[in-house]
């Protein structure tokens, strides 16, 4: 695992015997306000801060005493299963400018810090996010809301997309509007308190636009993949790895596909010339599944037709049809699709 931020984690490592004075350095030459105290197998044994040093020589330490005795021997951590996105709400909580990443064995791994998760990693990709349609299937639940806004926790689904956005360095978000409009953009402004820029993509409310026609709708062409994310999704994909498996398979467009598996509750036949050639009892089909993510090279962008339904498969099939590559990327990662009441109340719920 490396490092979230561009120094070196072994540039920010202090031995328990190093000085105030060349904790102090270290601090001053990394730019991250903090220095990690670790033995020598990388065991974390304290963090340092500014504040930790400034408080030690108002005390009266000086400073050629051993940096062991001034850090917070008491900090929080997490392991290397946790999300950015997780590390992340969890600094916005408690007022946290890093979170160190350890192992099993208490070894410093990672470091997340504020700012840089905040800015994420370098993403010159914009996102466009569909949140126009009526829910229809959700019944009374989006009478009064367009499902892209309905509760998962203490926060609607679609902010949840914004943010996973942003935690993997997208800045500029196009949204897809139509039903209920005002409601999604007096919840996200332009975007400022979710550190990023959000324009709005309005759709005719008489001509619905399905889930590839609002593309056309952008002010100017992308010049980097665009992503494309439908607005009812609850999901962690990581996009740097989703976009990085775009580049290098040189595709004109890629489809997020998540494996599902159907349990046949039944005996099944295979018959080849009216005679039963095998017996299977109650099958798994595993099946690939759309997950609602795409990336779309620039170029595809024009070729989208204005002022119509137009369904992004559609754009997909054609691309299949001309002989184009169409990149099939398989998720690992947490994905759930909001659709019926059933699937809403179990994912609110946990």
């Amino acid at each position: 695992m490396t490092p979230t931020f561009g120094t070196d984690l072994d540039d920010l490592m202090v031995s328990p015997q190093a000085s105030i004075l060349d904790v102090m350095k270290t601090i001053d030459r990394t730019g991250l306000e903090v220095a990690l105290v670790c033995d020598e197998r990388r065991k974390l044994l304290s963090v340092v801060t500014d504040g930790d040093i400034r408080r030690s020589l108002i005390k009266g330490m000086p400073l050629s005493a051993p940096i062991k005795n001034v850090g917070n021997e008491k900090f929080t951590s997490v392991r290397n299963e946790t999300t950015r996105m997780d590390a992340l709400e969890l600094m916005l909580k408690d007022s946290f400018k890093c979170l160190p990443v350890i192992d099993n064995d208490g070894r410093l791994v990672d470091l997340h810090t504020l700012s840089t998760t905040l800015r994420g990693e370098k993403n010159e990709s914009w996102a466009v996010i569909m949140a126009g349609g009526k829910g229809e299937r959700l019944g009374e639940l989006t009478k009064g809301i367009p499902k892209p806004m309905l509760p998962i926790g203490d926060r609607p689904i679609l902010e949840h997309i914004v943010r996973l956005l942003v935690t993997h360095g997208v800045r500029r978000i196009f949204i897809s509007v139509n039903y209920l409009a005002r409601m999604i953009q007096d919840h996200f402004g332009n975007g400022s308190d979710y550190q990023c820029s959000i324009e709005y993509l309005h759709e005719d409310a008489d001509i619905p636009l399905g889930t590839g026609g609002p593309i056309s709708l952008l002010p100017e062409m992308p010049k980097h993949p665009l992503i494309v994310m439908n607005g009812d999704l609850l999901t962690r994909i990581h996009l740097g790895r989703l976009l990085a498996f775009h580049r290098s398979g040189d595709y004109v467009a890629t489809m997020g596909l998540r494996e599902h598996i159907v349990q046949v509750p039944f005996g099944v036949a295979e018959v080849k010339d009216s005679m039963i050639s095998k017996l299977v009892e109650k099958p798994k089909l595993n099946y690939r599944i759309n997950s609602g993510i795409y990336v779309l090279n620039p170029d595809l962008i024009p070729t989208i037709p204005k002022n119509c339904m137009y369904p992004i498969t559609d754009l997909l099939n054609g691309c299949l049809k001309s002989g184009k590559r169409v990149g099939a990327y398989h998720m690992q990662e947490i994905w759930n699709d909001i659709g019926l009441p059933d699937e809403y109340q179990r994912v609110h719920i946990t």
